[in-house]
């Protein structure tokens, strides 16, 4: 189907919803509407309170949270009317997959592809407890050495120097590094190849892959990825790098960053002993005294000619997110842009945290933008920060940076390709399309 039919099956089926509810509901389906809003609002605000308070009031809220919907349902029912509501639903989830579907466009220019020839000494570092124990359910380092990698398997009862054994193998001659596992070792790893100008592979064998997603590579199927060492194109990504303190004494804190670095709100629970053994506990256990600042230092962010004072989170990741991805912020369209994107999260009552909860990037208490570095400066000595998965304390201040084209990346010349997010639908643009589209492309424009 076409994007004009696409569009206009998007205009059918929201017009249907509305009047299935005006045709079966009447003037009651003003009513019906009302309820459904209060309903939304009255759960997302108790949402906020069960997470930013504690004792009866976060009971209260729980309690709210459950019974708000099931009470919104019990009088849809109790009225006769609770399949107009449903049914209306269905056609409304109908017009807005459709309008999203109408709107995508074509894919967003790919990053530059350079030829790249088979290395010689290829070294590849496998995590044996990444993603669950990928690296031996597809037995990635049997079918590696085959390939003729040189691969050594990381001994979970030993603590071991990623960064030094990747630096010990280029000393001895590797002119190919790569990694199975999670993206903070991936991202430990990238940091010495791009200092030794030396091309990276990533194996997606970790619990995410966010950086081998926006790679374009296959994250079910690890075992694609080896591909790059037979049948590979090189991309120039950029790399973010995050360093602490202001003098000597906190030289050799910079590191690199392939997703991200947090600060605040979950920097601080990630940050927790507990957090490991009892996340959920100890996220609920935190978050009352985070949210209304009782605890936690008190941060400070400049960047781009932007102050941000006290803000409950900030992320800053190498490339900005799509700001339209309404799965959360999760996908990059360029790993290329020679940009930070920046994420910062300011809840000052209830009211703008509803909004967030139901409007994500367009709510007030969500600001984004995008810079070449970042400063992130507190009230205390060191901040609690986590740089793309790892927990760290970091002396403030802290500075993000940028470093554009700085890691050469080898990835199979056939690929899935990065994920297209749908985008926010524009109803306005849907209309367009569906009643223009076909004069357009008719030749009847009177152009």
């Amino acid at each position: 189907m076409n994007r004009r039919w696409t569009a206009r099956l998007a205009l059918v089926a929201g017009v249907a919803a509305v009047a299935v509810l005006l045709v079966f509901a009447g003037l009651g389906s003003v009513v019906l509407v009302v309820v459904g809003l209060a309903g939304t609002v009255l759960t997302a605000a108790g949402t906020w309170w069960l997470l930013s308070r504690s004792g009866w009031v976060r009971w209260l809220a729980a309690a709210l949270v459950v019974a708000v919907p099931l009470t919104v349902l019990g009088l849809y029912a109790a009225a006769g009317l609770l399949w107009v509501v449903l049914v209306s639903l269905g056609l409304w989830a109908l017009a807005v997959s459709a309008g999203r579907a109408a709107l995508a466009g074509d894919d967003a220019p790919a990053m530059p592809e350079l030829p790249a020839g088979r290395a010689r000494h290829p070294f590849l570092i496998m995590n044996p407890r990444s993603g669950g124990g990928k690296v031996g359910e597809f037995r990635l380092a049997e079918r590696a050495t085959a390939l003729g990698a040189e691969v050594v398997v990381l001994d979970p009862a030993v603590p071991q120097d990623v960064a030094e054994l990747a630096r010990q193998a280029v000393r001895r001659g590797a002119d190919l590094l790569g990694v199975a596992g999670g993206d903070g070792t991936q991202a430990l790893v990238a940091g010495v190849a791009a200092e030794h100008g030396v091309p990276f592979v990533v194996i997606s064998a970790g619990t995410r892959n966010h950086f081998a997603m926006d790679l374009g590579l296959d994250r079910q199927d690890p075992v694609s990825c080896l591909a790059a060492l037979t049948d590979a194109v090189e991309l120039r990504v950029d790399l973010g790098r995050i360093s602490g303190g202001r003098g000597p004494a906190d030289a050799g804190t910079e590191r690199v960053f392939v997703n991200n670095a947090s600060f605040g709100v979950y920097a601080a629970v990630v940050q927790s002993p507990a957090y490991r053994e009892d996340k959920a506990r100890t996220t609920l256990e935190m978050l009352p005294d985070l949210l209304t600042r009782r605890s936690g230092p008190r941060l400070v962010v400049r960047a781009g000619g932007r102050n941000r004072t006290d803000p409950h989170a900030v992320l800053v990741s190498n490339n900005p997110y799509r700001s339209d991805d309404a799965a959360g912020l999760g996908h990059r369209d360029r790993l290329d842009s020679g940009r930070l994107g920046v994420l910062v999260v300011e809840v000052n009552s209830t009211t703008e945290a509803t909004e967030l909860l139901l409007l994500g990037g367009r709510g007030r208490g969500l600001t984004a933008f995008a810079a070449q570095e970042v400063v992130v400066d507190a009230d205390a000595s060191a901040v609690p920060a986590g740089v793309d998965g790892e927990a760290l304390m970091l002396p403030t201040p802290v500075r993000c940076r940028i470093e554009p084209g700085a890691l050469r990346v080898r990835v199979p010349r056939h690929r899935p390709g990065a994920p297209r997010p749908a985008p926010a639908v524009n109803w306005r643009e849907v209309r367009r399309l569906a009643l223009t589209m076909g004069r357009v492309a008719a030749g009847r424009d009177g152009r």
